[in-house]
């Protein structure tokens, strides 16, 4: 479970942000996560429960919201969200296409009580 890692790394962005910040606790953390960024969000959640204990985010709650895959076509500039595993254009038939969101695992947001 690689989950358990990338909740390590995001603690030590989370203890780095709440020292700048001097805060006193962490109280809730929001990621975005991309459909296809290989990380099972029920894992991270879990992931981020064990780890949460006797830190600073001892009392956080975990948002997750989870970024579809949206690709563009290089061939004619169609715009879809895809949700299986066929990357064919919709609208020519290309195989020419252009991730553009859907691959990401980012901290979009962190509250804390300072």
């Amino acid at each position: 479970m690689h989950e358990l890692s990338i909740v390590a790394n995001l603690f030590e962005i989370l203890n780095e942000e709440a020292r700048r910040r001097k805060a006193k606790k962490i109280t809730k953390v929001k990621l975005l996560v991309g459909t296809f960024s290989g990380v099972v969000p029920e894992f991270l959640k879990t992931a981020f429960d064990i780890y949460k204990k006797e830190t600073i985010a001892s009392g956080a709650h975990l948002e997750i919201e989870k970024v579809p895959l949206k690709v563009m076509c290089l061939k004619c500039n169609h715009i879809s969200t895809k949700n299986d595993f066929i990357f064919v254009c919709k609208e020519c038939g290309s195989k020419e296409l252009k991730t553009l969101e859907g691959t990401e695992l980012l901290l979009e947001k962190l509250e804390i009580e300072v």
